[in-house]
């Protein structure tokens, strides 16, 4: 990414006004990371002498590069918190036309997305035809597809059960552990529908308190609702995947998904004469790898649109995982879960609980550093100061 930017940036900055805050610092913190001009340290091995430069990362969470010790910490405080259950994977997605809106009012769309999915979630989960519970539900929100198009989505790794509760959400005073049927969760077509129908009566709330940027013809009332009919004329797509099975399966889901950004550096494949290429799979042609071309410009451009607005959070709890009492709730799952086993071995029946235990390398040894040559952990680290050299003006 750095090399993209450093070729194209300067003439995508000229010719594409208009950049968020955000976006022009991302650019600037990718074109410097890992480079003279944010410093570093010298780390001198005690043991064989030699000395290897290491330079400081931007951290910035669009960065390609910086993500894995950011990746590994949550990881390890995550890991806490997930049950020994089945896992179910639901993605809702924003159709193209409702994803429009998002360019000029990501925050309201995307806060829109989250509550939207989420309430979907717990309401169906907690109606009595369906499962009756409580669920603890992760979300990631993903804007981008494979070829860096706009495409706003939420991926939901949701517990195979929850605490007994009534049709409103509310947990029993006296709670028992429900068990979704093995392999199946919640139906796809009523999470479609519901969601559908909370994500519409959001626009309406967003459209009626003049919260949302239109375009001229879309400022009308009739017109604006003439148009929301017609984007929810069609079913919206919400996916089940196949579920994950225990802990760590999800583990090393939330791994691969939760830090990811829109397009990693090993996927560039070459950067030349002011073009990109880039792979990427078709999921229309059977998931096929392919390779994209693009100019620098056109790929930045593609690139700064899935630049978060500053603040925004793009990993959230809900349910028995929101952060409010989560350590109690969970408590209870536990112990729950711990008689549920015993009277299904008792009885002979299956059992909820999965016996894989989820297990995570402690951020903190995964990043110690250890010397290349010859492997000594007997390291020495002096700071190097920040050098000024000429990087691209984002003004």
């Amino acid at each position: 990414m750095a090399d993209v930017i450093a070729e194209s940036g300067a003439e995508f900055l000229r010719s594409h006004g208009g950049l968020t805050g955000s976006q022009r610092q991302a650019l600037s913190d990718l074109a410097r990371c890992r480079t003279a001009a944010l410093g570093g340290h010298v780390h001198h091995c005690l043991d064989c002498g030699r000395d290897r430069i290491a330079y400081n990362s931007c951290r910035n969470r669009h960065c390609p590069t910086c993500q894995a010790s950011a990746r590994a910490r949550w990881l390890e405080r995550e890991a806490k918190f997930l049950l020994p259950v089945e896992y179910f994977h639901v993605v809702f997605t924003l159709p193209s036309g409702i994803a429009e809106l998002a360019h000029a009012n990501p925050t309201a769309m995307y806060e829109l997305l989250f509550t939207a999915a989420s309430a979907t979630l717990r309401e169906v989960a907690a109606n009595p035809k369906r499962l009756g519970a409580s669920v603890g539900v992760l979300m990631v929100l993903h804007t981008w597809g494979q070829n860096l198009h706009h495409h706003p989505h939420v991926h939901c790794v949701v517990t195979g059960g929850g605490l007994s509760c009534s049709a409103k959400g509310r947990v029993d005073a006296k709670p028992k552990w429900v068990s979704c049927r093995p392999g199946f969760f919640l139906p796809v077509r009523v999470l479609s529908r519901v969601f559908r129908a909370k994500y519409r009566d959001g626009l309406r709330r967003l459209f009626d308190e003049s919260r949302l940027v239109l375009s001229e013809p879309l400022r009308d009332p009739a017109a604006f609702s003439a148009w929301l009919a017609q984007q929810c004329h069609r079913d919206w797509v919400v996916y089940a995947k196949k579920p994950f099975g225990g802990p760590a399966q999800v583990l090393k889901y939330l791994a691969r998904y939760t830090h990811r950004v829109a397009i990693s550096n090993s996927r560039i494949v070459d950067v030349s004469d002011g073009r990109v290429t880039f792979g990427y799979k078709d999921y229309a042609d059977d998931h096929r790898s392919k390779t994209m071309t693009l100019s620098g410009v056109e790929f930045l451009r593609r690139f700064v649109q899935h630049v978060l607005p500053k603040g925004f959070v793009k990993v959230r709890h809900y349910g028995l995982l929101a952060n409010r009492d989560r350590d109690a709730r969970l408590a209870v799952c536990r112990r729950l879960l711990t008689i549920e086993s015993l009277r299904a071995r008792l009885m002979g029946t299956p059992s909820p609980v999965r016996s894989e235990r989820a297990i995570v390398t402690p951020a903190a040894a995964a990043f110690a550093p250890t010397c290349p040559f010859c492997g000594s952990e007997r390291i020495e680290c002096r700071a190097l100061p920040r050098e000024r050299p000429a990087t691209l003006d984002t003004s």
